[in-house]
C-alpha cells in the first residue's frame, strides 16, 4: 500500500493512476489530519507526500506531518514532493528522516524507479541477514583484505548493490574508493552495462557540459564532430563521479538537474534525452563541512548520499597489510617476468608499523619500488627502510614547489632523483616511471648532464 498525501486533486489522481498501472495498491488523502487518521490503523509500505497544505509555502505543515509519520513507522520510507524552487524545503525534510525527494512536475519513469529503490532498499535493510555469507558471493573487484573494518564495508556493498540507491563513498586518498564503486556495479543488476568513471576534479567549468552531456558538431567553435557525453555512455549502467567535492558551484547546479530528472540536453541539440543511471560518487573531502561553508550545494549533497560508505584508512586495518604486500608482489612478478620474492618477518613488521598517509596507494608504491630496486629473493626490513626514507625525502623536496611551472617542477624532480640514485640512470628511470629513452630526452631538454 502506497499512501499519497497531497491537497491537489489533480496530483492525487495522476499519481494514483500511474501507481496502479505499475501494480501498486494506492490510498490517497488530501490533508495531514486524514493522513494521521489513516496511519493510526494502517501501515503503508511507502509514503508520497507534498510539503505544503495551505496558502503559505513554508512547508512547516509538511515537516510536522513527516515527523508524525516517522513516529508511527520509523522504518517506512517517505518520498517528499516539492517545487524546484523549494528544494531547500526538501533538504530540511531529508534531515528530518525523509528517504528521498522529487520535484514537480516529475518524470514518471524516474519517480517509479525511486519508489522501487526505496522499497527494495528498505526491505534489504529490514531483513538484517547477518548470517548471509555476503563475503563468499560478492565479486570483490581486486579488493584485498579480511579485516573486520573492510568486511563491514563489503557487507554493506552486498546489501545495497542490488538497489538503484545513490551511493557516496568517503575516505582518505588512496583507500580504494574506485574499487568499491566497481564492486557496487559488478554486483548490481546493471553489471553487464557500462561502468563510466568521471574524475570531476579534472574537468574544467568550460568543458563540463561537453564532457558530461556531449555536443553536436558545430555547437561551438572547436566542435568539429559529434561527441557522446558520459551520461549517455552510462545509460542503463553506473556512472562513477570521483572527486565530486572538487566540482565547481555552477557545475553542481547542472549536475543536480540531471540527477533529479534523469534527463539532459546535448550541447547544440535542445531535445531532452533520458538516461537511466545509477550514481556512485566519491570524495576525500568533508562534504558536510563544505555544505556549512556554502562551497557545496546542500540539495546536491542529499541527492548523492542516499547511502554513505566510509572506507577505513590503512592504519585502521593493519591486519590486511601482509595480504596486500603479497598481492602487490605477485602482481609485480607476473607483469615483469621476475622471479618469486619473499619477505622476512622483520620486513613485514616494519611495513605494519608505518603510518601510510597515502594509504594503500603508498604501500603499493613502496613494495613495487623496493622489489625493483633490490631484485633479491628475500627482502629485509633494511631494504624497505631505505626506500621509505627516499620517498620521505622526496615528499620534503616537493613540498616547496608552489608557484613553479610544470617544466621547472619536472627539472627539479629529475635532478633530485639523480641525486638520490647517484646518477644511475636505470634506477632513475624506474623511480620516475619512464623509459630510459624518455629520460634521455628530458636530460637533453633541460641541459642536465649525467654527472650533474
Amino acid at each position: 500500500m502506497i499512501l499519497v498525501i497531497d491537497d491537489d486533486s489533480a496530483v492525487r489522481s495522476s499519481l494514483s493512476f500511474m501507481l496502479k498501472r505499475a501494480g501498486f495498491e494506492v490510498h490517497t488523502v488530501s490533508t495531514p489530519a486524514e493522513a494521521i487518521q489513516f496511519v493510526r490503523v494502517t501501515e503503508p509500505r511507502l509514503v508520497l507526500m507534498d510539503m505544503n497544505f495551505s496558502l503559505t509555502t513554508t512547508g512547516q505543515e509538511g515537516l510536522v506531518l513527516l515527523k508524525q509519520v516517522k513516529v508511527f513507522y520509523p522504518q517506512v520510507p517517505v518520498i517528499l514532493m516539492t517545487a524546484w524552487g523549494s528544494i531547500q524545503l526538501a533538504v530540511e525534510g531529508m534531515k528530518a528522516g525523509a528517504f528521498d525527494f522529487i520535484t514537480k512536475p516529475w518524470n514518471n519513469a524516474a519517480l517509479l524507479q525511486r519508489i522501487e529503490t526505496a522499497l527494495k532498499l528498505t526491505a534489504e535493510m529490514n531483513e538484517q541477514k547477518e548470517d548471509a555469507p555476503a563475503e563468499t558471493t560478492l565479486l570483490r573487484s581486486n579488493i584485498i583484505g579480511k579485516s573486520p573494518a573492510l568486511m563491514n564495508v563489503l557487507n554493506m556493498v552486498g546489501r545495497i548493490a542490488k538497489t538503484n540507491a545513490s551511493v557516496l563513498i568517503t575516505g582518505e586518498s588512496g583507500t580504494g574508493k574506485e574499487l568499491i564503486a566497481e564492486a557496487i556495479h559488478m554486483n548490481s543488476p546493471r553489471a553487464k552495462k557500462n561502468f563510466v568513471k568521471v574524475n570531476l576534479g579534472g574537468i574544467s567549468q568550460s568543458l563540463f557540459e561537453s564532457e558530461m552531456f556531449g555536443h553536436k558538431k558545430g555547437a561551438f567553435t572547436d566542435a568539429t564532430a559529434d561527441r557522446t557525453g558520459r551520461f549517455e555512455m552510462a545509460d542503463k549502467g553506473t556512472i562513477f563521479l570521483d572527486e565530486i567535492g572538487d566540482l565547481d558551484p555552477s557545475c553542481q547546479v547542472k549536475l543536480l538537474r540531471v540527477l533529479q530528472d534523469q534527463t539532459f540536453e546535448v550541447l547544440g541539440d535542445s531535445r531532452p534525452r533520458k538516461t537511466d543511471i545509477r550514481v556512485v560518487s566519491a570524495t576525500n573531502a568533508d562534504l558536510r563541512k563544505m555544505v556549512s561553508e556554502h562551497s557545496f550545494r546542500e540539495d546536491l549533497f542529499y541527492r548523492i548520499n542516499l547511502i554513505t560508505i566510509h572506507l577505513p584508512a590503512l592504519r585502521e586495518r593493519k591486519e590486511d597489510i601482509p595480504l596486500l604486500v603479497r598481492y602487490f608482489a605477485d602482481k609485480q612478478m607476473k607483469q615483469n617476468g621476475l622471479p618469486p620474492v619473499e619477505f622476512s618477518p622483520d620486513a613485514m613488521q616494519f611495513l605494519m608499523r608505518l603510518p601510510y598517509p597515502g594509504n594503500i596507494r603508498e604501500l603499493k608504491n613502496l613494495v613495487e619500488r623496493t622489489i625493483l630496486m633490490n631484485m633479491k629473493p628475500v627482502l629485509e626490513a633494511a631494504d624497505f627502510e631505505a626506500q621509505y626514507q627516499r620517498i620521505d625525502s622526496s615528499r620534503e623536496a616537493s613540498a616547496n614547489l608552489n608557484g613553479l611551472t610544470l617544466e621547472e617542477i619536472e627539472r627539479r624532480t629529475i635532478l633530485h632523483t639523480l641525486q638520490l640514485h647517484n646518477g644511475n640512470l636505470s634506477q632513475v628511470a624506474i623511480a620516475l616511471g619512464i623509459s630510459r629513452a624518455a629520460l634521455y630526452r628530458r636530460l637533453e631538454k633541460y641541459g642536465i648532464s649525467v654527472n650533474s
